[in-house]
């Protein structure tokens, strides 16, 4: 009877854990491609409204492909401050 409970406590404990995984894991977004994202993806990005988004997309037409994420901080508006907080956010590939 003792490992019948050791056994359902066991089983409780895993399936908590991989509802918590899960819910975890569902809650990530995926990395916002700044050489492909319209303005309603970047504008999801922290400290990036409409027209950050647009001037990201301006010189991405007018300059091509970004080659690296630390390009984006040749677009006016986008410092050191606003690209600490989307570096770990964003990607060019």
């Amino acid at each position: 009877m003792e490992s019948n409970f050791v056994r359902m406590v066991t089983l409780m404990l895993i399936a908590v854990f991989l509802f918590t995984a899960t819910a975890f894991a569902e809650g990530e977004k995926p990395p916002v491609n700044i050489n492909q994202a319209a303005v309603r993806e970047l504008t999801a990005l922290p400290g990036l409204g409409k027209k950050k988004a647009e001037a990201i997309i301006s010189y991405r037409e007018q300059n091509g492909k970004f080659k690296s994420i630390d390009e984006v901080k040749n677009v006016k508006g986008i410092g050191d401050e606003i690209f600490a907080k989307i570096k770990d956010l964003i990607v060019t590939e």
